[in-house]
């Protein structure tokens, strides 16, 4: 069971307040399942909604931020706890260790970022946590045409497109990456080698 989940989303608000109520939404459903947060450890954007609501209902709120970063002022400053690390790379291997797994609100290339890269290391196996999409208004839809067309052209082998859970609504998706069982694709980088995939 999730007990801790890193969230990864925009330090912008977006063009519509419908994205600003459901980062609150979902810190009002992680405080009803007490579930901990990590994240970027932002005072901005959706990443404030985010950890704001959580602490006002006393959530525990764990934010990871690089150096450069907190001293362009965007630190949160009221967190349960903060780690301020070297850089990003040190920063996202952070989360991924303090986290049972991940949901994805709307970003953009940081919140891309680091939604790959647990995506990659799902696939190399390095490590084996859901991974969640909350897909607020439909915005992860292109994204996900994408990856179709990337299973389509055999660039993605479709159990790997598969680990990716999307849904609308948080309490559908918590339950499915409660759920999660890790993909099974034994052998597939020896096949790539030889060229039968």
């Amino acid at each position: 069971m999730i007990k801790t989940v890193c969230v990864f989303c925009g330090s912008s608000l977006g063009s519509d307040p419908q994205y600003a109520d459901r980062a609150e939404k979902l810190a009002l459903f992680l405080l009803e399942k007490k579930i901990g947060l990590v994240y970027g450890g932002a005072n901005v954007g959706l990443m404030r909604v985010l950890a704001d609501t959580l602490l006002k209902g006393g959530g525990n709120v764990t934010g990871v931020m690089p150096k450069n970063l907190v001293h362009r002022e965007v630190a949160h400053t009221g967190l349960t706890e903060m780690h301020i690390v070297k850089d990003m790379q040190e920063r996202k291997a952070m989360m991924i260790r303090l986290s049972d797994g991940f949901i994805t609100l709307p970003g953009a290339f940081g919140t891309l970022d680091e939604l790959f890269e647990v995506l990659t290391w799902n696939q190399l196996r390095v490590i084996e946590k859901p991974i969640g999409i909350l897909n607020v208004k439909g915005y992860y839809n292109f994204l996900m045409d994408m990856l179709d067309h990337a299973v389509e052209e055999k660039f993605l082998r479709p159990e790997h497109r598969g680990m990716i859970i999307i849904e609308e609504d948080e309490a559908i998706l918590l339950e499915k990456m409660n759920n999660y069982q890790p993909v099974t694709a034994e052998k597939w980088i020896k096949r790539l080698k030889e060229g039968t995939i």
